[in-house]
C-alpha cells in the first residue's frame, strides 16, 4: 500500500471572541478556542464516493477505515494507493466491491476489568475535548492494553479512524475491543460488525435497533460504559439472552 499524504500540519483549533451572557444579567466579551472543521472529497477509483467533514487528523485512517466500516475494503492488501491533497483524496483498489451481507463476527471470551479500564482512561480526559468539549473519542485495545486513541467531531469518524489505524498497521480487528464515547444507533454497530470485532463498548447508550443487530450478528454490545458500572446488551457466549433493557439516559 503506498500512501502519499501531501495535507499540511495545520492547528485543529482557532480562538473566536465571543459575548458571555448570564442569566443574571452579567455579560462580558471573552474567547476561547474552538474546532477546526475540514471537509475532503474522496475518489475510489476514479470515481466520488464519499466527502467527509472531520477533524484534519488521521485522515489516511479515516478514509481506509470508512471504506472497511462500509463493506468495501477486507484486506490492507486490496489497496494499491492512497494519495491525500488539501481537500481531496484519491484511493485506488484493486477491485471496487460493493458491500455484501453483514457477516456475522466470531465472538471472544472478555472481561469486564478490559472496559473498565478504558472506561477510566475516558476519564481522564482527551487533549481536544478538554479543550474544547466539542469531540467525542474511540478508543482501540486489545485487552487491557491500549492500541489507538483518536478524537472527532463526529463519533462515526473516530471509529473509522481506529479502524483504519488497525488495517494500515496490520492489526487483527479480531482480537481487539473499541470503546467509544458516543450513543450507539445501529449504523455504529454495523460499523463494527463489519470490521469484524467482537466487542463494542461505549459510555452513551444503545437504540433498540443496535441491540437487535448486534445480537442477529454475534456482536458483544455493553453500553452505559462508566468507571463503576457497565450495561451489557448483547453477549453471544452467555447461555441465556437478554430479552429486555431498561432506557439509559
Amino acid at each position: 500500500m503506498m500512501i502519499q499524504n501531501a495535507f499540511p500540519v495545520e492547528p485543529l483549533t482557532r480562538e473566536v471572541e465571543h459575548r458571555f451572557i448570564g442569566r443574571d444579567g452579567t455579560g462580558y466579551v471573552q474567547t476561547e478556542q474552538v474546532l477546526r472543521e475540514h471537509s475532503v472529497k474522496v475518489l475510489v477509483n476514479g470515481r466520488l464516493e464519499m466527502e467527509f467533514v472531520c477533524l484534519p487528523q488521521f485522515l489516511p485512517e479515516l478514509i481506509l477505515g470508512h471504506l472497511v466500516t462500509e463493506g468495501y475494503l477486507h484486506r490492507a492488501e486490496d489497496v494499491v494507493s492512497l494519495s491525500i491533497s488539501r481537500d481531496s483524496a484519491e484511493v485506488t483498489l484493486k477491485a471496487l466491491i460493493g458491500p455484501g451481507p453483514m457477516p456475522d463476527v466470531i465472538p471472544r471470551p472478555w472481561e469486564t476489568e478490559w472496559v473498565f479500564s478504558l472506561a477510566d482512561r475516558f476519564a481522564q480526559g482527551m487533549p481536544l475535548h478538554e479543550l474544547t468539549c466539542a469531540t467525542h473519542s474511540c478508543f482501540l485495545a486489545r485487552g487491557k492494553e491500549l492500541l489507538f486513541q483518536c478524537e472527532d467531531t463526529g463519533r462515526h469518524n473516530a471509529v473509522d479512524k481506529a479502524v483504519g489505524y488497525a488495517l494500515m498497521n496490520g492489526i487483527d480487528l479480531s482480537t481487539c475491543l473499541l470503546y467509544s464515547s458516543g450513543r450507539m444507533p445501529a449504523d455504529m454497530a454495523a460499523k463494527a460488525i463489519r470490521a469484524g470485532i467482537p466487542l463494542l463498548a461505549s459510555k452513551g447508550a444503545p437504540t433498540a435497533s443496535a441491540v437487535a443487530l448486534a445480537r442477529q450478528h454475534r456482536l458483544t454490545l455493553l453500553c452505559a460504559a462508566r468507571r463503576d458500572r457497565m450495561k451489557l446488551f448483547s453477549d453471544p457466549l452467555e447461555k441465556e439472552t437478554i430479552d429486555s433493557f431498561q432506557p439509559i439516559c
